[in-house]
């Protein structure tokens, strides 16, 4: 399961450079099963559709979805991230961002160790700060950084200095990273997400794909912040970004 030599980063700037090139449509992603050591992050189909204005994000895998999240350790820095993820082509402006900011993904995500959506209260006991580890969702810009690993990526660092476009859901952290508070549904195998766009023709002839994967805050508890250091499975076995939805 770990792979200290991460090639997602270089994988996914490769894929974004040919994304342009005549493709076949391709709402879900049918992958190879049984290729990941857990059966929670083991996936069987990645899919975006498009209903009204309306993204619906899916994911199944071979086991139950969900059941598997981070153990843990008490403290914020070296603490795990588990996620469902679906890296796009959706420009990084159409959900809240600076134009460009980097490559933009819908994450669900569970963390024992903190709680990264201070607007919502997933666990219903009255206390927003405490519920981390209760599966939610997050948009989440990032870029390759060596500082992660060789070829890994991690989300964006924002600069102390700097005061770049954000989400009016931004949670604060210093990183692009969005909490818009649309609940994951986790039935059985499958993740399913809904996302609304105010205009829904800005995500035409978008690419998608799916992965499975572990993040880690970083130790030092500065930039890189947060980067991706496992990755389960990929949906396309290659990160090609295959998918395509033409609203």
């Amino acid at each position: 399961m770990r792979n200290s030599n991460l090639r997602l980063g270089s994988l996914l700037i490769a894929a974004l450079a040919v994304t342009s090139a005549p493709s076949i449509r391709a709402d879900t992603i049918n992958a190879t099963a049984n290729d990941a050591e857990l059966a929670a992050f083991d996936i069987v189909t990645a899919s975006i559709s498009i209903e009204n204005n309306t993204a619906i994000f899916n994911m199944a895998v071979s086991g139950a979805a969900g059941t598997s999240t981070p153990a843990a350790s008490g403290k914020l820095a070296g603490s795990e991230v588990f996620s469902y993820v679906w890296p796009t082509t959706i420009n990084s402006y159409e959900v809240g961002f600076e134009q460009d900011a980097g490559i933009l993904a819908l994450a669900v995500t569970s963390h024992a160790d903190f709680d990264d959506t201070p607007l919502y209260d997933e666990n219903g006991d009255s206390d927003p700060g405490n519920d981390g580890e209760v599966w939610h969702s997050h948009w989440v810009v990032l870029q390759p950084n060596e500082s992660c690993g060789p070829g890994a990526l991690g989300v964006v660092d924002i600069p102390a200095d700097s005061q770049p476009r954000l989400p009016k859901t931004w949670p604060g952290l210093p990183i692009l990273l969005d909490s818009p508070g649309w609940d994951p549904l986790i039935v059985g195998d499958e993740v399913t997400i809904r996302v609304p766009f105010d205009n829904i023709a800005s995500i035409s002839d978008m690419s998608f794909d799916g992965v499975t994967a572990g993040l880690r805050v970083n130790e030092s508890v500065h930039a890189p912040l947060l980067c991706v250091v496992d990755v389960f499975d990929v949906a396309s076995g290659d990160l090609s970004l295959p998918g395509k939805i033409s609203p």
